[in-house]
């Protein structure tokens, strides 16, 4: 089995699986399994340490494909959806028993691009979702509140005095359970020193409050994922890059469109406080905007060197001193 490689299409209740010889990227058999531990298990039976398995990132379905191939030493891909759809060119049509098929096709000549994945800890995996849950409520809130404001004018002339005290119990109910899984993220980070040691250095740096500082520690899974500052700016938003071609096309520099628009969103706020009490942050965005610079591409910026300032403390230890204008 030394030359086998596994292609597995994720669903919510099958897994579809593709089988090919790495040397001649010949079918060696097709087949579904339901997405159990149990069944996933057994599977895993029939393979030696030498089967190499792929999958897409999926999110909360495959998390028990994972976590099996984790706990029985399999090395395995986990390769981004987008990616994956990019590369294969011109398709037509679209079934999972193909799409096993091509998972397992990329993994076998994008080998020299692909790295092992790395199951991260219980206590980032659990922050993580904390972290999502806490995005979808604020949400919520935000959703909950502009209803209410509409409500208050509407009440003015039509009576919606019960829709005003629901929506009120709602946004109690949802500002309750966001500070409770603040408190339970913020107990999570106390009990990992390694987080905890993180946590701290970069909560230093002007502009980066508690939720921004837990946000960075768990999509760079506590600086281990990202080896430089660039490649995490890249994966923000915040990377500017050219776009030319030979002597005639000449655009502007600019981000590009894939993002983590939420990562983002925080990292804009935190630049804004930066520019507000960091005297060095102050003066260059000032000098900025007297160029002639747009404010949102100062900000931008801003919020390019907060990610420099959050790796240099972590990364390279080097403590934050806050300098003068």
């Amino acid at each position: 089995m030394k030359n086998l490689v596994l292609g597995i299409d994720i669903s919510k209740d099958t897994l579809d699986y593709c089988i090919l010889n790495s040397q001649s990227i010949q079918v060696e058999s097709r087949g579904i399994i339901d997405n159990t531990k149990k069944s996933i298990d057994q599977w895993l039976k029939k393979f030696d340490e030498h089967a190499i398995f792929a999958l897409e990132h999926t999110g909360h379905y495959g998390a028990i494909l994972i976590d099996c191939l984790s706990r029985n030493n399999f090395q395995f891909y986990v390769i981004n959806p987008l990616e994956l759809k990019k590369s294969l060119g011109i398709q037509r049509g679209k079934t999972d028993t193909k799409d096993a098929y091509r998972i397992a096709e990329y993994s076998i000549t994008n080998k020299h691009k692909l790295a092992p994945y790395q199951l991260p800890s219980k206590k980032l995996s659990t922050l993580k979702a904390l972290v999502t849950a806490r995005e979808r409520y604020v949400k919520i809130s935000v959703q909950i509140q502009n209803s209410l404001k509409a409500n208050e004018i509407l009440n003015k002339s039509v009576d919606v005095k019960m829709l005003i005290r629901e929506e009120s119990k709602q946004y109690k109910s949802i500002e309750k359970s966001i500070k409770n899984i603040e408190a339970q993220m913020q107990e999570l980070i106390n009990q990992d020193e390694n987080l905890k040691d993180s946590y701290k250095k970069i909560t230093k740096v002007i502009g980066v409050g508690p939720v921004i500082a837990i946000k960075c520690i768990v999509e760079t899974e506590n600086f281990i994922k990202f080896s430089n500052a660039r490649k995490f700016s890249c994966h923000c938003g915040l990377a500017p890059f050219p776009y030319q071609s030979g002597s005639s096309v000449k655009g502007r520099t600019k981000t590009h469109y894939l993002r983590d628009k939420s990562l983002k969103a925080m990292l804009t706020k935190g630049a804004i406080s930066a520019i507000q009490h960091d005297p060095q942050i102050k003066a260059y965005y000032k000098r900025k905007i007297e160029e002639g610079k747009h404010h949102m591409n100062v900000k931008n910026a801003v919020a390019n060197k907060i990610v420099l300032r959050i790796f240099a403390v972590a990364k390279r230890e080097e403590p934050f001193v806050k300098l003068a204008a």
